[in-house]
Formats: structure tokens, C-alpha cells, sequence
């Protein structure tokens, strides 16, 4: 197949994120995707498997149940044939539950900045899976749930750094 018919998957996964978290909208985000995807978090193993395991995640403890403050920051991405690798910092308040990422911890209001990789694989023009990233240590770090200087965990400075790095780099 010639470079002029392959699908956009940078768009295509550009626009899954944005149905996800700007228009919070589970049955157009569901359209992005194959008859039986999976979405698999891996430091809690939360998500869903099949098209209404997925749909369930989504509806239920994701879309439209992160902090009003979410911002999702790119720091690369790299496209293949069939995948899309983002590398992004996830930043928000931990003012409401976040069952996916916290599962039982009550909202702590801390602010939170922590690196994740997305790695998304297609099927022609939608997405079959995700694998979804995170250093859960440093996310409990930042909520006050470990204690950064008894433990091996930086905390926000991961996002930090990662950005301090990116953004004087000459690539």
C-alpha cells in the first residue's frame, strides 16, 4: 500500500484523545475503534476487553471522570505502520476519585504531573488495543501516599525533568 492510501493514524488517535477528553463523548470515541478493541492500564490493570468491556471503562471511569483541570502535554510520538507511541505528561488536581489510576483513595487535592506512554495499535484506520504507561510510585508520591524521601520515588520531577529535557534538546 502506497504512503497516499495508508491512513493517518496520528490523526485518527489525535482525534480518539480529543472525543476522550475534550468532548467527552464514549459513543463517538467507541467509532475510532475495532469491533473488539481492549484498553489495558497497566500499573492497576484497569480497563476493558471486547467492545462492551471497553465502552464500560469508558463510560464509567474514564471519559468524563478525570479533574476539570486535565491537560494532557505531548512530549513525542512516533508512528508506524500499524502504531501510534505517544510519550505526554498527564497533569490535573486530584480533587475528585479516579477510580482507574487510584482505585479506593479519596480524592487528596493534590496537583499531579505524571509521564505516561500510550502505545496504540491499529487495524487499517482503528484502533485494536492501547497499552497505557505510568510510574504508579511517583503518582502516589505526588498524592501524598508515599513518602518520596523513605522511598526510591521522585514524585513531579519526572514530568519536570522530562520537560526540562525535551525542551532544550535540538532535536
Amino acid at each position: 500500500m502506497s504512503n497516499a492510501n495508508r491512513p493517518d493514524l496520528g490523526a485518527i488517535f489525535d482525534l480518539h484523545v480529543k472525543l476522550e477528553f475534550e468532548d467527552k463523548d464514549v459513543d463517538a470515541t467507541m467509532k475510532t475503534m475495532t469491533a473488539s478493541p481492549y484498553v489495558h492500564n497497566v500499573p492497576t490493570l484497569w480497563g476493558g476487553t471486547g467492545f462492551d468491556g471497553v465502552y464500560h471503562f469508558y463510560k464509567n471511569h474514564f471519559v468524563g471522570k478525570m479533574p476539570a483541570d486535565t491537560q494532557v502535554v505531548r512530549v513525542s510520538r512516533t508512528v508506524s505502520d500499524d502504531r501510534v507511541v505517544d510519550e505526554l505528561i498527564l497533569c490535573f488536581t486530584h480533587d475528585i476519585p479516579i477510580e482507574y489510576m487510584l482505585p479506593g483513595i479519596a480524592p487528596t487535592g493534590r496537583y499531579v504531573e505524571l509521564p505516561h506512554v500510550v502505545v496504540a495499535k491499529f487495524q487499517g484506520d482503528k484502533i485494536a488495543h492501547e497499552h497505557i504507561y505510568w510510574d504508579q510510585g511517583s503518582l502516589l508520591a505526588q498524592v501524598g501516599l508515599l513518602d518520596p524521601k523513605r522511598l526510591p520515588v521522585v514524585g513531579a520531577d519526572t514530568a519536570r525533568k522530562l520537560l526540562e529535557r525535551v525542551r532544550g534538546s535540538v532535536t
